[in-house]
């Protein structure tokens, strides 16, 4: 009964093993014809059909991405060229009031200074807003001493210095450089920023030099009582004023040369982004260009090398059946 049993154990376990076998041995097949065989001609087809429609696709893409920048680049053209009539009509009135309260962008003696940072809200335009950026870091650095709140204008500028100054933000502007900036915008940002105890703003913005050449500039606004104490007290001394009394005159005289100044950097800087988005949007559609001439060639090499192993199919089967 003992050796039944065993018997009929061993029946039931070498059952058992054979259903494992029965079971496992086609995965293992199919795992080795996976591994070591060689795909058929219907594989092989549909992988270069597949390697040529991606390439295919990219080329489309990149084409469409050209296209692109190079109407965008046509819009910064003419945009440019009307920021630039703006800007030359600008620097007119700001150098007669430079030429009255003298220029000082050091600054030197004051104790609060309002920065005013002017950047641009779109991107795409090189690295003028980071420029800015940086100068204002370094400011901010080389007059720790100084008691110093900010206001930003551009969406570019508040982010950018957010992380690293944005406890001294006490205002900010955006969507402001979307469109042609007026006296009146200027007008209406500096009485916000006069609104703030100071004895000096400092302007930082891009100056347009060229349509290849712009560079940060810092211009400085004083107020009445540090314009007393400046250099134009003693010039103004020289002549005669009729109307109001001195303090309502240098209060006037630098309300209107900070409106002056920060809407001349309003428009430089203006300009100086639309001829660097020209710049930027030149270089994307040589790259694209670039990019789009290696596309097709490899696409071409791809679709002869397809044909070439066709024929070559073709003929080794005609002779294999010839012989």
């Amino acid at each position: 009964r003992k050796y039944a049993k065993g018997e009929a154990g061993g029946g039931a376990m070498a059952g058992v093993l054979g259903r494992v076998a029965r079971t496992s041995v086609p995965r293992l097949t199919g795992l080795g014809e996976g591994l070591g065989a060689r795909p058929g001609p219907a594989q092989i087809e549909g992988a270069r059909h597949a390697s040529l429609q991606t390439v295919k696709q990219r080329m489309r893409s990149v084409a469409n991405i050209m296209k692109i920048t190079k109407a965008m680049k046509m819009v910064a053209a003419a945009r440019m060229r009307g920021a630039q009539t703006r800007v030359e009509k600008s620097r007119g009135m700001r150098e007669a009031v430079f030429r009255m309260v003298g220029d000082s962008p050091a600054a030197e003696g004051v104790e609060k200074v309002v920065t005013v940072p002017v950047s641009s809200d779109r991107g795409l335009c090189g690295g003028i807003n980071s420029a800015v950026n940086k100068y204002v870091k370094t400011l901010n650095e080389l007059n720790e001493g100084e008691s110093s709140s900010m206001v930003v204008v551009g969406e570019k500028s508040r982010s950018g210095l957010q992380n690293t100054l944005g406890t001294q933000f006490s205002h900010s502007f955006v969507d402001g450089t979307k469109s042609a900036g007026g006296f009146s915008l200027a007008s209406t940002i500096c009485e916000d920023i006069l609104q703030q105890e100071h004895d000096a703003v400092r302007v930082v913005y891009n100056r347009f030099k060229s349509a290849i050449s712009f560079e940060p500039t810092l211009a400085t606004s004083l107020a009445p009582a540090t314009l007393e104490t400046s250099g134009f007290s003693q010039e103004s001394d020289k002549y005669e004023v009729e109307g109001p009394d001195r303090s309502e005159l240098l209060t006037d005289l630098s309300e209107f040369s900070l409106a002056v100044t920060f809407h001349n950097g309003f428009l430089e800087n203006s300009c100086s982004e639309q001829a660097s988005r020209v710049q930027a949007m030149e270089n994307s559609s040589k790259n694209a260009s670039e990019m789009l001439e290696k596309l097709t060639l490899m696409y071409n090499r791809t679709r002869q090398a397809a044909i070439t192993t066709e024929l070559i199919e073709i003929i080794s089967g005609a002779a294999a059946l010839e012989g």
